[in-house]
């Protein structure tokens, strides 16, 4: 697969649009940003997430004050502000080309990866990528550049995004470096310290792309790209940094994975870019258009979905992003390509897509290069019910992109900064109308809290309470937890 940092870069200027269209059984999908090059451009295989005042944050690879990318917050009404431009110090000692999205910490602060940049400059002359802590506000400081041991043995070329875990510990994937030049999971915690746990072979596979996920069983599951003789694979891997390969994709079941997430039951979901049982011209020759599969803990695939099925891949053609469920059970997410040739003739503009457990297929929405083409990042669910993403090119202003919305009628919630604690831990909730909260009840246990905003409340973990679902009753209505939270004995 291309690298994003062999592509030309492009620029062009942002303009709030208010580009509403209906999308397929009545759902509105609605344009609100796009981007204009100086304040931003070309999101890439970015997610939106919510921070504490209820704002969305993102970053765009290239734009801003140097063209080098962005951290960017948008509200959900789609006004944006330009938090950040990365190179911005000489050398681009700051971080460069960030491709992905940010993590939401327990401090309110986001975390984050560039691709290049940094202080160590052995990777053609550039920079070899950093992780950046930035504040809502858009203070950014650059925790720790990458091949800062010698041969690049704690990693190169971040490509994925971080994720805390209960313990508040940040853990990443680097593209390239370690012993081999296949890559690397790392754990950073809060404190500085930085540690490689583990370093790929190409045996166990190569080239790690999605961003890991921290499992209810407290171990991490993530992807990598490709594989020796094979596909790619999906692995887990334990905190102290064992990992197991629990499959090898061998293009038949999926090729070139893109990251998992793990369902309310308990199996892991996911895209692989290629692989499947239909191809199309603009496909990878000969290695099919896609697919969505199901996996078990054990590492068994179902594949659930080929992508290209429809006439004209008018379903789309590969996914480069991971799944999410949304508060109805189903799974969202895009395509790059498929959908509209009119005005994308090469491969299509690509879609938004919805799909059961069962694997039934809907196509929510096919974008057109107006409303933006090229969907790299994965769907985000805000609490208010929304679903929210971005393109990387297309837009009112042609090749920057777009930040959008989709009401596919779900309601609002409530959801955690981690999901996951121990009795007498106090932990965030991010929802909307929290001003003169009555009540927070952890599985029907209340919870002592404290309204930070109308738009977060800290909450501690009360004796006796167990794994379930947290309801906040407010003024004018009780909302409930999107996913249960998971109290650590």
């Amino acid at each position: 697969m291309s690298r994003l940092s062999a592509w030309k870069k492009a620029s062009a200027v942002i303009l709030l649009c208010a580009a509403t269209a209906i999308a397929a059984h009545g759902q509105i999908f609605n344009t609100l940003v796009s981007f204009n090059g100086s304040d931003g451009g070309n999101p890439a295989f970015v997610s939106l997430v919510q921070g504490n005042d209820g704002g969305l944050y993102g970053t765009t690879y290239q734009g801003g004050t140097s063209a080098s990318g962005t951290v960017f917050k948008i509200s959900p009404g789609g006004i944006l502000t330009t938090l950040y431009s990365f190179c911005s110090q000489p050398r681009c000692t700051d971080g460069d080309n960030p491709e992905v999205g940010l993590a939401l910490a327990t401090d309110g602060n986001f975390f984050g990866t560039t691709n290049v940049g940094g202080t160590n400059m052995d990777c053609n002359g550039f920079g070899c990528g950093t992780v950046f802590e930035i504040g809502p506000e858009g203070t950014l400081t650059t925790v720790y550049s990458f091949c800062g041991q010698p041969q690049c043995a704690d990693g190169s070329n971040p490509i994925a995004g971080l994720v805390q875990d209960t313990n508040g510990k940040l853990y990443g994937t680097t593209l390239n470096g370690g012993a081999q030049n296949a890559g690397t999971v790392f754990r950073f915690s809060l404190d500085g310290i930085f540690t490689t746990l583990f370093t790929f072979d190409r045996n166990n596979g190569e080239g790690p792309i999605g961003t890991l996920i921290e499992g209810t069983n407290g171990n991490l599951y993530g992807t990598t790209g490709a594989s020796e003789g094979g596909d790619g694979t999906a692995f887990k891997v334990t905190p102290g940094g064992e990992l197991t390969t629990l499959t090898n994709f061998d293009g038949t079941n999926g090729a070139s994975p893109r990251g998992l997430i793990q369902g309310d039951d308990g199996n892991l979901y996911g895209t692989t870019t290629n692989g499947g049982t239909n191809e199309n011209g603009f496909c990878n020759v000969g290695n099919g258009c896609g697919t969505v599969f199901k996996m078990t803990p054990n590492g068994t695939v179902k594949t659930l979905y080929n992508f290209c099925s429809e006439s004209g891949c008018e379903d789309g053609a590969e996914p480069l992003s991971e799944l999410i469920q949304a508060t109805d059970g189903n799974f969202y997410g895009t395509t790059v390509f498929g959908g509209n040739f009119t005005n994308c003739p090469s491969a299509g503009c690509g879609t938004v897509f919805r799909i059961t457990r069962e694997g039934a297929l809907t196509t929510l929405h096919t974008f057109d290069q107006s409303d933006g083409a090229l969907p790299y990042g994965g769907l985000f669910q805000a609490t208010n019910g929304m679903l929210y993403g971005t393109t990387y090119t297309g837009g009112a202003y042609g090749s920057p992109g777009t930040v959008f919305s989709l009401d596919v009628g779900l309601g609002p919630f409530v959801t955690f900064i981690r999901a996951a604690g121990k009795v007498g831990q106090t932990g965030g909730i991010l929802g909307q109308g929290f001003t003169g909260t009555t009540s927070v009840a952890l599985n029907g246990i209340q919870a002592s809290f404290t309204v930070a905003s109308d738009t977060y409340i800290r909450a501690t973990v009360p004796v006796g309470a167990t794994t379930g679902y947290v309801t906040v009753t407010t003024p004018s209505s009780t909302l409930t937890s999107n996913v249960p939270f998971h109290v650590i004995k």
